[in-house]
């Protein structure tokens, strides 16, 4: 079996370079605070990212802008709350009308303006539109290769797509076109091989980053993974390999994966001038129970605005130039673009960023400028605004609900019959002694010690809500069935005569 493991044996560090630094994303799906084994999971195999670990800064108070997948990428890539452009609420699928906006500036078209190659590799999920609208080559990435949107929106939600028993599509109830993979704005193959795709994907990074070195090019790499979002799935060389299941089958072809980006970029001789990120969008489904993923000691998970829905694994690797080590300071999915801007030089967007530039931390262990996160729901509301607040070590709950994708926990807090909660004042949780956030300060009221703390957290609360804008949304524009993509547009009945490879 072909496993990847990035070893740094005997590299001796080369004199800084006057080069900007190439910039590797590595964006997960659905992966839990507690699924790796460098934060603490028994049986998770994860030695590649363990190394980047342990050889960089791991983050221990890291969080993504949404606890699901649309809005949370849209952050990512624009450095702002999904709020500002409009995408909320929920998620994009295969016939929406909208997408991530034309006018949005995304980490790509700044890099792209500065002389880099720009790369997108795996899903995407921030729209599709007609001919093409919202694709990555429309926001700023030269190359694409991957899905469209979320791999569960077309083949059924109960395949088991592992080799040697493929039965990766069949009978579903979703009647939606089978899932495409595009190089750039053409569909390469329908439905994707899945057992293929993450080979393929890992083909197409490699050459990307050879070509860029080769042309003395700093490049960006946008690589968002699909795993280990439900359905699992994996290439031969991952099948049955781990102790967890297929779930661990996933993750650990996951872990190969970022192993062999690291192997590429060391063997192109450029390791001390690449920046490595790698985090998740959101917390675990664990209505999947053992296929879904797991929060660790954090409550809840995906969908919810608990720290297991919203706080992520998040690692920092840039060989000679960050000091290994953990931090619990705060930082952000919002936090990247601005950190990214300052470690190349590239002049910041002329729009209103909610992330703060890390870099000072990053490279110098500074204090992070991070001392608040605001917590949005997936169904956000303008009327309501922020669920919750992070203020230092406190987490304040103004309202509470639990979500589909975190059911079958033992809390029925993260259950569907959790209802919407008003709360005031607020569940107020010390997140520094307690993290699971168990134990209500204000259960028996405001204690006098804690008053000045409530008061600065409602000032903020109340100062964020009037200077947020909400864009419109790009959900409400809604559904067109004839914008599902389909290889052969031509051909009837669709979607199910949607097939081809090219």
């Amino acid at each position: 079996m072909e496993v990847w493991i990035f070893i740094l044996a005997g590299f001796l560090l080369q004199p800084a370079l006057t080069a900007p630094p190439n910039i590797v994303l590595i964006f997960a799906d659905d992966l839990g605070y507690g699924d790796l084994g460098c934060y603490g999971h028994p049986t998770s195999l994860t030695p590649n990212l363990d190394w980047m670990a342990s050889n960089g800064l791991r983050f221990k108070d890291f969080y993504s802008a949404a606890p699901l997948c649309s809005p949370s990428r849209a952050s990512l890539l624009t450095g702002r709350y999904p709020t500002r452009s409009g995408v909320f609420p929920g998620v994009f699928y295969p016939g929406s009308r909208g997408g991530l906006p034309l006018g949005e500036v995304t980490i790509a078209e700044i890099l792209q303006s500065q002389g880099y190659e720009t790369a997108m590799v795996g899903k995407w999920h921030l729209g599709l539109g007609a001919n093409g609208t919202f694709l990555p080559t429309r926001h700023g990435f030269q190359q694409f290769l991957g899905v469209p949107y979320s791999h569960d929106q077309g083949p059924c939600h109960n395949l088991t797509c592992f080799p040697p028993n493929t039965s990766c599509y069949g009978t579903c109830d979703l009647g939606e076109t089978l899932l495409p993979v595009f190089l750039n704005e053409k569909i390469l193959q329908q439905p994707v091989n899945f057992t293929g795709l993450v080979p393929r994907y890992m083909e197409f990074s490699k050459s990307f980053i050879r070509k860029a070195v080769d042309s003395r090019k700093p490049f960006f790499l946008y690589y968002a993974s699909h795993h280990t979002h439900y359905p699992q799935f994996a290439s031969a060389a991952y099948t049955g390999s781990s102790p967890r299941g297929r779930f661990g089958d996933a993750l650990r072809e996951f872990d190969g994966s970022v192993g062999e980006l690291l192997g590429t970029v060391f063997d192109a001789g450029v390791l001390d001038n690449t920046f490595f990120f790698f985090t998740s969008d959101n917390g675990p489904e664990t209505m999947r129970m053992e296929r879904g993923g797991s929060s660790g000691l954090l409550k809840c998970g995906k969908g919810t605005t608990y720290e297991g829905g919203m706080r992520e694994p998040a690692i920092a690797y840039w060989e000679g130039k960050l000091k290994p080590g953990v931090t619990s300071e705060m930082a952000s999915t919002l936090d990247i673009l601005p950190t990214v801007v300052a470690l190349t030089g590239a002049p910041f967007p002329n729009v209103t960023l909610d992330g703060y530039d890390l870099s000072q931390l990053l490279l110098y262990r500074h204090k992070s400028p991070r001392n608040i996160f605001h917590y949005y729901p997936t169904s956000i509301d303008p009327e309501r605004g922020t669920f919750a607040l992070r203020f230092g070590k406190y987490k304040a709950h103004f309202f509470t609900q639990g979500a589909p994708a975190s059911e079958n926990t033992p809390d029925p807090d993260c259950h569907i019959t959790a209802l919407l909660k008003v709360h005031d004042p607020p569940l107020l949780f010390d997140l520094d002694t307690d993290p699971a956030e168990n134990y209500n300060l204000f259960k028996e009221g405001v204690p006098a010690d804690l008053e000045p703390v409530l008061d600065a957290i409602l000032q903020e609360r109340v100062r964020f809500l009037k200077a947020m804008e909400y864009a419109e949304s790009q959900m409400h524009l809604g559904i067109d069935p004839s914008l599902r993509p389909c290889c052969n547009p031509e051909c009837t009945p669709k979607p199910s005569c949607c097939h081809c490879e090219i």
